[in-house]
């Protein structure tokens, strides 16, 4: 099976893995497509400053949500 990847908006530069047919709560982002990210077990902590970044302009309700994890 091909991974699916979207957006939530056009304008974002985060990309989400549509894994809906194999694994339910499990939310897959990337910046690149190839790169994954899983956002419960390695946000914020597994991501660059620049990807911190990003993520928190392009995806404000979860970067919102994880306001309580320690960023660095």
């Amino acid at each position: 099976m091909q991974s699916k990847w979207f957006k939530n908006d056009e304008q974002s530069r985060v990309w989400w893995l549509d894994n809906s047919d194999e694994k339910t709560g499990v939310f897959i982002f990337s910046f690149d497509k190839k790169k994954e990210y899983n956002l419960f077990s390695d946000y914020p902590h597994k991501l660059s400053n620049k990807e911190k970044k990003i993520f928190k302009e392009d995806e404000p309700f979860w970067a919102e949500f994880f306001k309580e994890r320690k960023n660095d």
